[in-house]
């Protein structure tokens, strides 16, 4: 489990099918778990100061990362049982990607627009969403789209300050919210 803080920044590499990333964390354990843009992934080699971790079909097919070789990607190391819980809780079972619509700066404040996901019902006014492995709050909801407010700490500290317009971001739909409506459902 995650909180959608993000602690660190880095660029990440794709090689034979690994995700590389700088090791930047203190006391990496192999089969440790880190989010990367919001995957849960499992550390499979330490080699160099580098992590390495193996993208099965499904990541692969389902996520960003494969456009990522190269860019800068947000890391966040699995919760432990006596860290704060920040964000909201975050699974790292990215649901899929939505694109990035534009962003507007008014003050000390980022709107960020993007594209609805598929799981409609589960975008609310004041809900949570995981964006890029960041756990964000929804400020407004549209037909086909909703908007974030981003504060400058967050924008700055995360790779929301590199998006461009239809770039793709993994969303993951709160837990809790995919609990209720299955619940609901039956």
């Amino acid at each position: 489990m995650f909180t959608g803080i993000i602690q660190k920044v880095e660029k990440m590499k794709i090689k034979n099918n690994q995700i590389i990333i700088p090791n930047i964390f203190e006391n990496v354990s192999l089969g440790e778990s880190i989010a990367i843009n919001g995957v849960c992934l499992t550390v499979e080699n330490i080699i160099n100061n580098e992590l390495y971790f193996s993208i099965g079909e499904e990541t692969y097919s389902r996520t960003n990362l494969r456009y990522y070789n190269n860019k800068f990607v947000n890391l966040e190391r699995a919760l432990r049982v006596s860290d704060l819980l920040g964000g909201h809780i975050v699974s790292g079972h990215v649901d899929g990607t939505i694109k990035f619509l534009n962003i507007i700066k008014s003050h000390n404040t980022y709107w960020m627009k993007f594209k609805m996901p598929y799981e409609k019902w589960a975008v609310i006014e004041k809900g949570s969403i995981t964006l890029n492995g960041i756990s964000l709050t929804i400020a407004r909801k549209d037909v086909d789209s909703f908007n974030v407010q981003v504060i400058d700490h967050t924008f700055k500290n995360t790779n929301l300050q590199y998006l461009k317009s239809s770039d793709l971001v993994n969303y993951e739909i709160d837990i809790f919210a995919k609990y209720v409506k299955n619940i609901v459902s039956k």
